[in-house]
């Protein structure tokens, strides 16, 4: 079999004195004979395998040095093209506007095309460049509508060809209305309704998906209970002493000339850095948890506190009702006479007593923290538990007369 090598220059050869001719023949001959060519080549390759590497491993040089050589190209032209881009920044964007003024339809195939390969991608950039320059947004919209108002009472027209809509709409306005009236009729203002624009609307969801989505959340968040809960635990049970601490430590910095500073900046600063030394972790709390720590506890503080006026008063009331009720009642019976005599009407006497009895020990029981409610319900619950302990003794004195009776 002869060398394909041999057979080629031959081929080639015969190729150059007659191009036309001989290439029509080969590709009648090859069209023609393919099983017997692919058959030869596979017999001649098995025959002459190292032969058969060598040509492929030149070809395969060749198609490299090619490829090579074609990529240089490739690379030159695009360097030229980037100068003179650089070079004519004008003429380059002449060039641009005429080529998209002569190819809109194609611009707008290209632009669709896109749009529907990456479609999620392209409003993402759109929204954020909205959201980058909000006021720059709200100008292009106005301007768009006040070029558009044919367009946009085409668009308000077709959306409201739907009777749902139209119809919603129409409940919407009325409900409205009817709120404006009735709020008007009550003397109280309109309401006030704060309308989210996209770019809030958006920037509320990026943050939210940031907090849910955290991993360290929970463990976050179980820092922050524990931190909180000890905090207001703490202040409960030793606020008063570490109150009194603070106190003596913020006159002290007084004498010695420092400034000032708060009794309560100093009591709850402490009271932290205890909280935090008892933990097992705080790394992920922040300056704003500590602050919503700290506000908690403050509230807890003032309830217990509240509470524990409270409950101080009534026993208060109560028990100086208990010991000068027979003063208290005269002073009662006195107070309605008098109020007879002015011209007012009476009140009933076990209220005056209550009422009395509070105005004698409200300078010896502490009631900073109630309000004139919490102290009007102290007298009515002081007033029941006397109304109770009278109907008791009145019973009392009942069976006692009943017996003396039964005696005789």
């Amino acid at each position: 079999m002869n060398d394909p090598s041999e057979e080629g220059d031959a081929a080639r050869k015969a190729l150059a004195e007659h191009p036309s001719d001989e290439a029509e023949k080969r590709r009648q001959y090859v069209a023609a004979n393919r099983d017997r060519i692919r058959e030869l080549n596979r017999l001649w390759r098995s025959e002459h395998l190292d032969r058969a590497r060598e040509l492929n491993r030149d070809s395969m040089r060749r198609a490299a040095a090619r490829r090579h050589r074609e990529a240089e190209v490739r690379a030159r032209g695009r360097e030229r093209a980037k100068r003179w881009r650089v070079e004519h920044p004008e003429r380059r964007r002449e060039y641009q506007q005429r080529w998209v003024a002569e190819n809109r339809e194609k611009v707008r195939e290209y632009y669709n095309r896109y749009y529907e390969a990456h479609r999620d991608e392209v409003n993402s950039r759109a929204a954020a460049r909205r959201d980058a320059d909000p006021e720059r947004t709200k100008q292009i919209t106005r301007q768009w509508a006040e070029r558009n108002t044919e367009r946009r009472a085409e668009l308000q027209r077709n959306r409201r060809s739907d009777p749902e809509i139209y119809q919603s709409e129409l409940e919407a306005n009325a409900a409205a209305r009817r709120l404006k009236r009735s709020l008007s009729r009550a003397g109280l203002p309109p309401k006030r309704i704060h309308l989210a624009t996209a770019a809030e609307r958006r920037a509320n969801e990026r943050d939210a998906d940031a907090y849910f989505n955290d991993p360290s959340r929970p463990e976050h968040l179980r820092q922050f209970t524990v931190f909180a809960e000890s905090l207001t635990e703490h202040m409960l049970k030793n606020g008063a002493r570490m109150r009194e601490f603070a106190e003596a430590y913020v006159s002290s910095r007084a004498r010695v000339g420092l400034p000032p500073v708060s009794v309560e900046d100093v009591v709850y600063a402490r009271a932290i850095e205890i909280v935090a030394e008892r933990m097992r972790r705080v790394d992920l709390l922040t300056g704003r948890d500590v602050a919503a720590a700290v506000r908690s506890t403050k509230a807890a503080v003032l309830r217990a506190e509240r509470q524990r006026q409270f409950e101080g008063l009534v026993r208060g009331i109560t028990a100086h009702v208990h010991s000068n009720r027979a003063r208290l009642s005269l002073e009662s019976k006195m107070e309605n006479q008098a109020r007879v005599r002015v011209g007012k009407p009476g009140e009933p006497g076990e209220s005056l007593v209550v009422w009395l009895a509070m105005r004698e020990i409200v300078g010896r029981v502490p009631i900073s923290s109630l309000s004139m409610e919490d102290v009007r319900n102290a007298v009515h619950i002081a007033r029941l538990h006397f109304l109770t302990s009278s109907q008791a003794h009145r019973r009392a004195g009942d069976d006692q007369t009943h017996a003396r009776w039964v005696g005789r």
